[in-house]
């Protein structure tokens, strides 16, 4: 067994008075073979890792479905450096999306390289995605030995929930990568003692911030604590260096926010999701303590929050929505942050495996509590951001209670490590019965995972009594094969399925709302050069009883539509937001009358919402105005507005509904009706013209 105990750490003296660099083929060399005092096949066994991930998030690109309401404002970027900064939805900057844009710009910047399409949005995605697995793998491995870091790397690589978002347009992976760069960057400042990496790990979480907002700061606490507690130097020192790595945190943070909110509104988009046109209420509201306590400062942008994962409760992680998607390798996590704490018991104040110890059982913990509890909105994919702390815990957990079951007493740790793999296994097995009528690829998984997890426990068990070290062995290998069976068969449903955009999850559907696929995604960006490339959009019509399948290509011209979506995953023909809806839908018939008819207009329609005005976008190439954000009820469009854009000849179509009772936006409905001209081959659709403006 490959020894637990780091390499050793040169001090500043010894760097000093290093001679010669390692040559460069050297390097190139350590890059394929690793270090030398690695085992020889830990760096091969890497490799094959990293591709395996590659594959899965990589996997028939043409089939991947990105998110349109994401797709959309990545391609208006494309046509606009405006646009780009702010994260407009359109080119002409009417509205934002409800995130901050890093990730828009790190998926934008690849369109404006390499051209808009599906595998250039999905490149650094993909990217991240491995990046993230390799990243994993070299912070276990410094503490833990390469064992622990192929263990991890792996876990996280099959993680169900993981590979259906990296192989998407949402910003997650964006997000765990950065928040996994803050966490080698923090335990570097905990090792050393010294203030820079502490403050590039402020850094990274303040640009991860810029991915997602407060879904970044989950960790922070963990960070804290870990710092605090273990980091060389005296307390006051290292109080200090936190002061400083918070102001670089919060700078890192807040540039965008503050720079944004300086510029006056009519200088720039309004900020989609907030209720006052700012990105502060945006962070404490829509994307902050909405999420949490289930009311937003939005107004009615949250409610109680739709649940894509069950109700709230400690159990919700487990249930028929969420448990095939994250939660297989729980219980052992569990089992090994407990029994890897009471290990290092007694180890030094900086002792470096139970500060990493700390770190990840308080990225999982905390991850946990956090989306168990949640009751704003909430999608299975966010959990995502869990699966490192899992990963990382699985592979530390397996080494230590390895090492203790075969060097502990019998009394105390013999019986740990049996039993953690027999409780996984019987977990892995429930998992799989749930879904046991969905195919042969579940039904022969979990075949494998409970033969394989009997023959661990049985092999462990006898391998200790007969002190026969090789059976020990082959059952600690028929462990990892045992716990990763079930997680394999969902990530391999996941890689060779059509993911839904919108809602994207692994494996088969368990008939719970959210649970294999969930709400329609929308369309796909074209794959040779995006909107208006002779095909017209569709969005899938989202059922969440489905498969998880959904419309991978763009129907024929004139025959598709850019539909709207409910929040429940069915279809909706009314786009919502009070009456400047569209309860007919926006087929690719009327899309070609506008674009006809759009008289050097900057938009080329206003309509509800975002998932209807994004699909628009991407099948026009065409602005086109959301005026009540993702929900419909944001205060986007006014009345004064829309003349305005109307005198100034910005705008002349406009898609109204006869549904919805909202104040302004009936205002507007009713003066669009009183002044328009009615289309009357496409139903809800009024021009106007400066002359009715009065």
């Amino acid at each position: 067994m490959t020894t637990l105990a780091p390499p050793p750490v040169p001090s500043v003296e010894e760097g000093r008075h290093r001679a010669v660099p390692p040559a460069a083929s050297s390097r190139l060399r350590r890059m394929f073979t690793g270090a030398p005092e690695d085992p020889r096949w830990a760096r091969p066994a890497l490799w094959a890792i990293l591709v395996l991930a590659t594959v899965l998030y990589a996997w028939n690109l043409s089939s991947i479905t990105g998110n349109t309401f994401y797709d959309a404002a990545v391609y208006s970027g494309t046509k606009s450096w405006k646009a780009f900064f702010f994260g407009a939805l359109d080119s002409g900057s009417f509205i934002t999306v409800d995130k901050p844009p890093f990730a828009l710009w790190v998926m934008g910047l690849s369109a404006r390289a390499f051209g808009y399409g599906t595998w250039q949005l999905m490149l650094p995605m993909v990217a991240v995605g491995t990046g993230s697995v390799a990243l994993l793998y070299r912070m276990v491995k410094r503490d833990f030995g390469a064992v622990a870091g192929t263990i991890a790397a792996l876990a996280l690589t099959l993680t169900p929930i993981t590979v259906a978002i990296n192989r998407d347009t949402n910003p997650d992976p964006v997000l765990v990568f950065l928040m996994l760069l803050g966490a080698a960057a923090l335990m570097k400042a905990v090792r050393t003692g010294r203030l820079m990496p502490l403050v590039w790990s402020g850094v990274a979480i303040g640009f991860a911030f810029n991915t997602k907002m407060m879904q970044a700061y989950v960790v922070l606490p963990a960070f804290f604590l870990v710092y605090v507690w273990a980091a060389k130097g005296s307390l006051g020192r290292r109080v200090r260096n936190l002061a400083v790595g918070t102001v670089a945190l919060v700078v890192s943070s807040a540039w965008w926010m503050v720079v944004v909110d300086l510029i006056p509104a009519s200088s720039r988009p309004y900020i989609g999701g907030s209720t006052d046109n700012t990105v502060w209420d945006l962070v404490i509201g829509y994307n902050g303590f909405g999420r949490i306590f289930g009311a937003s400062s939005s107004v009615g942008s949250q409610g109680n929050g739709a649940s894509f994962g069950g109700e709230a409760g400690l159990y919700r992680l487990f249930n028929s929505i969420m448990g095939g998607q994250i939660s297989w390798l729980i219980p052992f996590a569990l089992i090994a942050l407990v029994g890897g704490l009471v290990l290092r018991g007694r180890a030094p104040r900086t002792d470096a495996r139970r500060a990493a110890l700390m770190l990840w059982g308080g990225w999982f913990v905390l991850h946990y509590l956090t989306f168990a509890l949640a009751e704003g909105t909430f999608h299975p994919y966010y959990v995502t951001a869990m699966a490192p702390g899992v990963a990382a815990l699985a592979g530390i957990g397996a080494v230590m209670l390895y090492r203790a079951f075969r060097e502990g007493s019998a009394a105390k740790w013999g019986w740990v490590l049996p039993a953690s793999i027999a409780v996984s296994t019987v977990w892995a097995v429930v998992l799989l019965q749930r879904v046991s009528g969905s195919g042969t690829l579940y039904t022969v998984a979990e075949v494998v995972a409970g033969v394989a997890g009997a023959v661990a426990v049985i092999g462990l068990l006898l391998g200790r009594f007969t002190k026969r070290q090789r059976l020990t062995g082959i059952a600690a290998l028929a462990a990892v094969v045992a716990l990763l069976a079930g997680p394999a068969a969902y990530s391999a449903s996941a890689a060779t399925s059509s993911t839904n955009g919108t809602n994207p999850t692994a494996g088969p559907s368990t008939g719970g709302m959210g649970g294999g696929g969930g709400m329609g995604g929308g369309q796909r960006p074209s794959g040779n050069g995006g909107p208006g490339g002779g095909t017209s959009g569709s969005t899938d019509s989202g059922s969440s009883s489905g498969s998880g399948n959904q419309s991978t290509g763009r129907p024929p011209s004139g025959t598709g539509s850019a539909t709207s979506e409910s929040g429940t995953g069915a279809e909706s023909k009314t786009a919502g937001g009070g009456g400047m809806g569209g309860e007919s839908q926006v087929s690719s018939a009327m899309i070609t009358y506008l674009k006809k008819h759009q008289d050097g207009a900057t938009w080329l329609v206003a309509v509800a919402t975002d998932q209807t005005a994004s699909s628009i976008i991407l099948e026009s190439g065409q602005p086109v105005i959301s005026m009540g954000g993702w929900s419909g009820s944001d205060n986007a469009m006014t009345l004064a507005k829309l003349k305005s854009l109307v005198k100034s000849g910005k705008l002349h179509y406009i898609v109204i509904s006869d549904s919805g009772q909202g104040s302004s936006n009936s205002e507007i409905a009713t003066w669009v009706k009183k002044n328009g001209t009615a289309v009357s081959t496409y139903s809800g659709l009024y021009r106007l013209d400066a002359s009715d403006v009065g």
